[in-house]
């Protein structure tokens, strides 16, 4: 099966959205929280050989998730039109992805981040070939994996590590030097729920 075929495939699943409350189901959410609304791209790199799914290391600087590895993205600005849109700007923000480079798939199921984010998920192929450039201010690391490796559920473990004084578990998808955690690896690890 092509990769697309594959990809549209695993969006026609009716998948529920996805939590960091997930597996932390004994702890309270924040009384009154107001979700704030952003999108992330999920880039599947379709090369010669084989198809990468592209990642970033945040800088360690940031506000939010400082040194996580993510997708490109962030949130949502008065200026955009959609969640596509958004995810689209980011990833040519953060990575210089000209959206001329991709095929927007579709929305996975959207998750909620401990954060205070409703993340958004844009599934979609990038054509090679793509030359990715970091935002200095934003992106330490630009990376890929293989979309094979993280379609198998067994490559996905629960750990967990205290976290504002309460332990919290948490999905992660090791790749070499990467560790891959938290609502990136959850997001991923609804890939490979079929």
């Amino acid at each position: 099966m092509a990769v697309e075929d594959r990809l549209l495939a695993i969006l026609s699943r009716r998948n529920a959205e996805s939590s960091d409350y997930d597996l932390n189901p004994d702890l309270p959410l924040p009384a009154g929280r107001i979700l704030r609304p952003a999108a992330v791209l999920v880039p599947v790199w379709l090369r010669p050989d084989g198809p990468r799914v592209i990642l970033t290391k945040r800088s360690s600087h940031l506000q939010h998730h400082p040194g996580q590895v993510a997708f490109p993205g962030g949130k949502i600005d008065a200026t955009d039109g959609s969640p596509e849109a958004a995810a689209l700007r980011e990833a040519q923000e953060e990575i210089g992805l000209s959206a001329s480079l991709v095929t927007v798939l579709g929305r996975l199921p959207p998750h909620e981040t401990v954060t205070g984010f409703s993340v958004t998920p844009i599934l979609a192929t990038v054509r090679a070939p793509f030359q990715a450039v970091a935002e200095a201010g934003e992106v330490e690391e630009i990376f890929s994996v293989p979309l094979e490796h993280l379609l198998v559920k067994a490559n996905y473990a629960i750990e967990s590590r205290l976290w504002r004084g309460t332990v919290r578990r948490y999905y992660a998808v090791p790749w070499g030097p990467h560790y891959i955690w938290g609502a990136t690896a959850r997001i991923l690890r609804g890939l490979a729920n079929g």
